[in-house]
């Protein structure tokens, strides 16, 4: 009864503590943020028009804003391109580099991060990438964080939470259930991703 007991807490404050651990790397403005070499955006699906969601156009905002003010030099795209009609990472390339006038070779694009394991695992195994910024909003900074420290990256966060989002509840209910998920896939049953050889490695 007690073991149960204890094992139930622990359940209920997992959340709790994957915020509290991770709270010291997150950084709320970019001037404020550490200076590395690449910086990891991470996709958040795209508008009926087929442009970035207001989500992931905060996350290309702030990746640009990193960019330009010497915070990083390379930035590493990573989204859903499991159908030939949905191409959510080549929409943000092109966000980035005709929007914001970010220079094409200062992008990459990584087609296979259908979720936030497989960005964070494809950005270690398949980019070299070793130490990064990570782009996204502050509901997703910690689950992220966790997950490409815990897969070898050191990594701190940026949060990309610039305006209040008509989903937002929907989001950090959604959220929690995705904490218990991480458990699975990267202590019990850690899940296949689309590997490869290594592109390159961007940390040079």
């Amino acid at each position: 009864m007690i073991i149960s007991g204890a094992f139930a807490l622990l359940i209920l404050f997992f959340p709790c503590f994957v915020l509290f651990k991770t709270s010291r790397f997150i950084f709320t403005e970019v001037v404020s943020s550490p200076t590395t070499t690449v910086v990891i955006v991470f996709g958040a699906g795209l508008n009926i028009q087929g442009g970035p969601s207001d989500v992931l156009q905060d996350r290309l905002t702030v990746a640009a804003d990193l960019y330009y003010q010497g915070k990083v030099q390379t930035i590493l795209v990573s989204g859903d391109n499991h159908v030939e009609v949905y191409n959510e990472p080549q929409v943000m390339f092109e966000t980035l580099t005709e929007e914001f006038g970010i220079p094409e070779e200062a992008v990459h694009i990584d087609y296979a991060g259908r979720r936030t394991y497989d960005t964070c695992a494809r950005a270690k195994s398949i980019w070299g990438v070793d130490h990064a910024l990570l782009v996204t909003q502050a509901y997703h900074l910690p689950r992220a964080l966790w997950t490409c420290r815990t897969l070898g990256i050191e990594s701190q966060g940026v949060s990309a939470t610039l305006q209040p989002y008509i989903k937002d509840l929907w989001f950090r209910a959604r959220e929690l259930g995705a904490l218990y998920q991480m458990v699975f896939d990267l202590y019990l049953f850690p899940p296949t991703f689309i590997g490869g050889e290594p592109i390159t490695d961007l940390d040079l």
